[in-house]
């Protein structure tokens, strides 16, 4: 049942009514964190505010204005744009604390323009988990782009301007290329009406050839997915400041990637449309190169970032790869799998970020015997990776569970083989950092004293990073919420 709603919209502003505050506040520091933080309190509650009623099987709209004739801007809230929205706030709320230790701890410049970005960029990411129609979605993808772009070339050195092109020139020109003309495509077959429906607006009007030509344009041009070959912008990006990079991995930009696609597999087409024309083999497969070759990539990564820039294009690929199996346990694991990751690779981030504040360490040779001197930090990163392997009793398991018997369900052996490998190649690349910090001594010639004590970064870093460890865990133990709203999406779909 569909029930018109102004929160979809207050929502969506929150953020953006946040930004003049930020910029007046500018010579305030304390009191322009404070705006930043009562916003993103503000907009998870408003989130919550429609949890039960998006649980109870409604659907909250709200349209207004009318870009070209029939297609307005829309909001749409259903089951998966509310899961999408409680990892995104929920997120941003400590992602920002997070950002207030680490910007003030490196006494980083401009950090007005970096808290002012970051709520745009935030508006932007609800905008696409609220959009009711593909423009909608496009239109808000595209801003994130562009609101994002500061955010990665905040240094401004070289390597920052450097990143910062291979980003923008990546996600534009592929959206440019594949999407806009695959967008104009589906505006002429279905008359008009772009908005997502349960069973896809596209069902029973488009065929085989012309249905797998735009469902790989689509599948390729929203490249904030890390989908390879368009994948290179993601390790680029890792010049950007830690809570960049946080927001990049699992708050905003990539999951807002493979949220597209799942709208595509499920609002644009349906999958009962995809399985009748027998399309998504091509994707099927891409998803599964990507999964483990970017897994073997991850292990030649001596720079921990581009490790977990790496690790974070295969895990994405997982929730593509789930997908395209049109199962209900492969949908429900791609689902489930946005908020698994986004808590256990936020910790990943963090404690990598935390590392550097304290030590300046950033490649994982320098990290012998590190958690001597940071052992909750340290800690949180083994707790953090093995919620991203998907070892119980952490939140990945459930995810790659469900992923593991789509497959076995769409008789794609092959991908189960390659679930199974990507997890042993996940245990190879992120349990030696953690092992090695805690359990070995730092070398004699490191310069690195065991016995000097405790040196955590500040404890605006240390409380983010030590409650999504502990929530990769929480999320194990009550799995429902994530999995009832998995199950909306399959209902309806």
């Amino acid at each position: 049942m569909i029930e018109e709603s102004y929160l979809p919209l207050i929502t969506w502003m929150v953020a953006l009514l946040a930004v003049p505050a930020i910029l007046v506040l500018r010579k305030n520091p304390n009191a322009r964190e404070g705006a930043t933080f009562v916003a993103a309190l503000a907009k998870f509650a408003l989130v919550l505010a429609m949890l039960p009623a998006v649980m109870a099987g409604r659907v909250l709209r709200f349209s207004f204005g009318e870009i070209l004739p029939g297609i307005p801007l829309e909001f749409r809230v259903d089951g998966l744009g509310m899961l999408f929205a409680l990892v995104a706030t929920s997120l941003w709320i400590l992602t920002t604390l997070y950002a207030v230790g680490y910007m003030r701890g490196l006494k980083e410049h401009d950090q007005t323009r970096f808290f002012t970005c970051f709520a745009v960029s935030i508006s932007a990411t609800i905008g696409v988990a609220f959009a009711g129609n593909l423009f909608t979605l496009y239109l808000f993808y595209e801003m994130l782009s562009l609101s994002t772009y500061p955010l990665v070339t905040h240094h401004g050195d070289k390597a920052a301007r450097s990143g910062g092109r291979t980003y923008l020139s990546h996600l534009l020109g592929t959206s440019v290329a594949f999407v806009l003309p695959a967008m104009i495509y589906c505006w002429v077959k279905s008359g008009g009406d772009m908005s997502f429906t349960d069973g896809g607006f596209l069902a029973g009007k488009i065929g085989a050839g012309d249905g797998l030509i735009v469902l790989l344009a689509f599948t390729l041009g929203f490249a904030k997915s890390g989908l390879m070959p368009f994948h290179s912008w993601l390790p680029n990006a890792m010049v950007a400041p830690t809570p960049v990079s946080a927001l990049l991995h699992a708050v905003a930009v990539v999951k807002v990637g493979v949220f597209c696609i799942l709208r595509v597999f499920t609002g644009v087409f349906g999958t009962d449309t995809l399985e009748s024309l027998d399309i998504t083999t091509a994707v099927t497969y891409l998803a599964g190169f990507t999964v483990i070759a970017s897994s073997l990539i991850a292990l030649t990564q001596d720079n921990l970032k581009r490790r977990l820039a790496f690790s974070t294009i295969g895990q994405l690929a997982y929730i593509i790869l789930g997908v395209s199996f049109l199962s209900a346990n492969g949908i429900t694991g791609s689902v489930m799998h946005i908020a698994m990751h986004a808590f256990g690779k936020i910790t990943l981030f963090f404690c990598a970020g935390a590392i550097f504040i304290a030590t300046g360490k950033k490649y994982i040779s320098q990290m012998v015997g590190i958690g001597r001197q940071m052992p909750v930090t340290m800690t949180a990163f083994l707790l953090g990776s093995l919620s991203i392997i998907g070892l119980p009793p952490f939140g990945g398991a459930w995810s790659k569970w469900y992923l593991f018997l789509g497959a076995l369900d769409a008789e794609q052996m092959l991908m189960a083989v390659i679930l199974v490998i990507s997890s042993l190649l996940n245990i190879a690349y992120l349990l030696p950092v953690a092992v090695n910090a805690l359990f070995r001594k730092p070398p004699a010639d490191s310069g690195d004293d065991a016995t000097a004590g405790i040196r955590e970064a500040p404890v605006a870093c240390v409380i983010p990073l030590s409650i999504t460890a502990v929530a990769g865990f929480v999320i194990f133990l009550f799995p429902g919420l994530v999995y009832d709203l998995a199950q909306l999406l399959i209902s309806n779909g």
